[in-house]
């Protein structure tokens, strides 16, 4: 039975060839401080460029790095649960290697856990070195969010956070695929609470969350925690049903009961081409729905693993947990 260290820190990573080594430094640098046994775990999500290469390097040199190495890319949210699910902490930082999110504030977070704090996640109140449209955009995804679904996310956070080893085993409990990791830590509960900070631009390399990418990462976010799209869907479905039966109603009273010669066809036309562009769009979030329900059907595992470095368990599976109890802090 694999023991508990005192904290792990999640490092999902792809294409970070240029960044990785200072990340390793300054993660060092922080976990060094607490004078506890720690790990890192870097997940590699199929990166195509000498991520790997680096990592590993990192892993003969020291045995307290640790290396999960992806068969393909499945996506960041999948690579985090992944490093959660090898994680031996009792507690787990999640944070992304392009320092966006400072390692410093590790420091912090673990003072407001041994408080008693079960999560601990960083508010971002300042995003420097990104375009107005980015914080824009990223500002309305989070308040958007919110008002669609019940869970209580808060805004204008990421996954950047620090878990208490309980949260991290209930979240390993869920699997499902369409994953949108900080509404599910808001919707497991405990005792959270956040600490602020500016989030710095990345230090090399590109963002890997183009609004192609966010985009998507909305879709997994209301889909997972809401039905309100589908309840919408039926509300506007009966509305322009209803006004297409009184707009039915006008056009018999006027050929029966009046003189009034019906005139505009390119209007009508127009007017059934928006009816069934909505009708379209309403078969849309449907099927979303419905093809969200296809791939949890087929039970297929959330990613696969190609090769694993420092761990005790063998490859392609997740290190055994010690599921006693993990309340202690100090």
């Amino acid at each position: 039975m694999k023991q508990h260290c005192f904290l792990s820190v999640v490092v999902p990573m792809y294409n970070e060839e240029e960044v990785i080594e200072i990340t390793y430094r300054r993660l060092t640098a922080v976990l060094e401080t607490f004078d506890e046994t720690y790990e890192i775990v870097f997940v590699n999500d199929g990166s195509r460029d000498r991520t790997s290469a680096i990592v590993r390097r990192f892993c003969e040199q020291d045995s307290r790095v640790k290396l999960v190495e992806f068969s393909r890319n499945f996506g960041h949210q999948i690579a985090v649960t992944a490093g959660m699910d090898y994680a031996a902490g009792r507690a787990v930082v999640l944070i992304d290697a392009d320092l966006q999110d400072p390692p410093e504030l590790i420091i912090e977070m673990v003072a407001r856990w041994r408080e008693g704090f079960d999560v601990v996640y960083g508010r971002r109140v300042e995003r420097r070195g990104e375009s107005w449209f980015k914080k824009t955009t990223a500002s309305l995804f989070y308040r958007f969010l919110r008002s669609m679904t019940s869970v209580n996310i808060p805004v204008d956070t990421g996954d950047f956070r620090l878990m208490d080893r309980k949260v991290c085993d209930a979240l390993s409990e869920m699997r499902e695929r369409s994953r949108f990791i900080r509404g599910m830590v808001s919707w497991a509960g405990f005792r959270q609470t956040s600490v602020e900070y500016v989030r710095d631009e990345r230090a090399a390399g590109e963002t890997k969350y183009p609004l192609r990418k966010m985009i998507r990462l909305s879709l997994d976010a209301v889909t997972s925690f809401s039905t309100k799209p589908l309840k919408l869907a039926g509300i506007l479905g009966f509305l322009l049903s209803a006004a297409g039966f009184v707009y039915l109603i006008v056009v018999l009273f006027q050929h029966f009961f009046t003189e009034t010669t019906t005139q505009g066809w390119t209007s009508l036309i127009a007017i059934s081409l928006l009816f069934h562009g909505i009708t379209l769009s309403l078969l849309g979030v449907v099927g979303e729905y419905i093809g969200r329900i296809y791939e949890e059907a087929k039970r297929r595992p959330l990613y696969l693993v190609s090769d694993q470095l420092n761990f005790s368990s063998r490859p392609g599976e997740a290190p055994q947990r010690d599921h006693s109890d993990s309340t202690e802090r100090a």
